[in-house]
């Protein structure tokens, strides 16, 4: 393991003594620290400790200096949302492989820099779908009979027991933005209430059940009653959702709800489509910026709270206890298959290269891990080296400004395996290298 001193050890006697190279057994990884932030679920860690992992745990973020001196010498983090990971704590991080954003989103790291440490990210953007889309029905169905309107009231001691402009959604038209893993169960769960599903995607997608795709998106927002938006945050979303798709294409009396980014819907439109009437509801869950903690620190949106007929929830559209365990199982395993056999299969980041794993009964066998700059002639450099084994398998992969090599040589002795490593190490383009056997 690159910038871990880590004994080599074999079935037979070694000669290599020091220096040691720095290499890792993927069948002896005890001496892997791993730092998990946020309350990252128990599932994750138990995962971890299954392997043999050193893991220690925090319920909350950590920030500046404590942060910095935590992970210091660990290779690997986890964490949420909270935790910033920037260029300044990065370098700090001098053992650091991998990092596991136990969410959707991975704003809160700088992925550049963290490949070009070759430090694979690793998230989890599927394993919450269903709680997010069975949040959106409640909303619909909330927003359609004005419950938190009436929830407020009746906490304030007004009975206000009224039908007017209140529906329902059996037969009303969804329109969802964004097909992908949430708007697609989405679809079908709306479908089972009597909801009619349109949809709109860059991609052609083959609809589930009865959902049709609209070419464009003014055609979906011009025959919804309530849009649903499932979208990830990229330069083409942001700010796709203002007045002019509001006012100028959605019906009046429709419904507009987010899900999906913040920066996705235009705050100012959506307050003035709420205040004029011209949306009879809304419900918001991300928001352009929101606060770093729990607590009394919503005050960027006073305009928005004196709405009418909107849900404000605080971005848990992922929060329940089966989407966390999803989570923690999901991201867990991507980084105990790369840290143990070097696949980056999910990587955000980083070149996904995978391998079939080295046998336990491979004794002689070699995998080579280089992570290096993406410039011409490296591989031929790499090869040279490699020639005078047998390689008896080999991939690779670049993203960007970063490549990634795996290759498995046999017939490698004790003797050779610090030469080989010295040797790759020592290539003008090396980032990172890595050998497990």
């Amino acid at each position: 393991m690159v910038n871990a001193e880590v004994t080599p050890q074999r079935t037979r006697s070694s000669s290599v003594t020091q220096p040691k190279p720095k290499v890792l057994r993927p069948f002896n990884t005890a001496e892997v620290k791993v730092l998990l932030l946020e309350n990252v679920n128990e599932t994750a860690v138990k995962s971890f400790q299954r392997q043999g992992y050193q893991v220690e745990t925090y319920a909350k973020a950590l920030v500046g200096d404590e942060l910095i001196e935590k992970i210091r010498d660990v290779h690997v983090i986890g964490i949420r949302s909270k935790t910033k990971l920037t260029k300044q704590v990065l370098d700090e991080a001098k053992n650091l492989l991998s990092i596991g954003c136990f969410c959707i989103g991975t704003n809160q790291v700088d992925l550049h820099h963290a490949a070009s440490k070759g430090i694979a990210v690793f998230n989890s953007p599927f394993s919450n779908s269903r709680s997010v889309a069975e949040l959106v029905i409640g909303e619909i169905i909330s927003l359609a009979r004005q419950l938190g309107d009436r929830n407020t009231e009746m906490h304030q001691g007004i009975w206000n027991k009224v039908s007017k402009n209140c529906f329902e959604i059996r037969g009303k038209v969804l329109g969802i933005v964004g097909y992908g893993h949430i708007g697609s169960q989405l679809s079908v769960l709306a479908e089972a209430m009597g909801l009619s599903v349109y949809f709109y995607d860059v991609l052609q997608i083959m609809p589930l059940g009865q959902a049709k795709q609209t070419e464009t998106l003014e055609e979906l927002l011009a025959m919804a009653d309530f849009v649903s938006l499932h979208v990830p945050e990229l330069e083409e979303t942001k700010n796709m959702i203002g007045e002019r798709e509001i006012m100028g294409y959605m019906k009046k009396g429709s419904y507009l709800l987010n899900n999906a980014r913040g920066t996705v819907v235009q705050i100012p439109a959506l307050v003035k489509a709420l205040s004029s009437g011209h949306l009879a509801g809304a419900a918001i869950d991300v928001y352009p910026k929101e606060p770093a903690a729990n607590g009394p620190h919503f005050t960027d949106y006073p305009d928005l709270l004196a709405c009418p007929n909107l849900i404000l929830t605080p971005h848990i559209g992922g929060s329940t206890e089966e989407a966390q365990r999803m989570i923690g199982t999901e991201v867990s395993t991507a980084l105990i298959k790369y840290i143990n056999q070097g696949t980056s299969i999910g990587a955000v980041n980083f070149p996904e290269v995978d391998l079939r794993a080295i046998r336990e009964d491979d004794k002689n066998t070699v995998r080579v891990l280089y992570t290096h700059q993406n410039i011409p002639g490296v591989l031929k450099e790499i090869n040279e080296l490699l020639a005078d084994h047998n390689v008896e398998k080999q991939y690779s992969d670049s993203k960007g400004d970063i490549a990634y090599v795996m290759a498995d040589i046999a017939d490698v002795s004790d003797e050779h395996i610090l030469k080989l490593y010295n040797a790759i190490t020592a290539t003008r383009a090396n980032v990172q290298t890595r050998l497990l056997y």
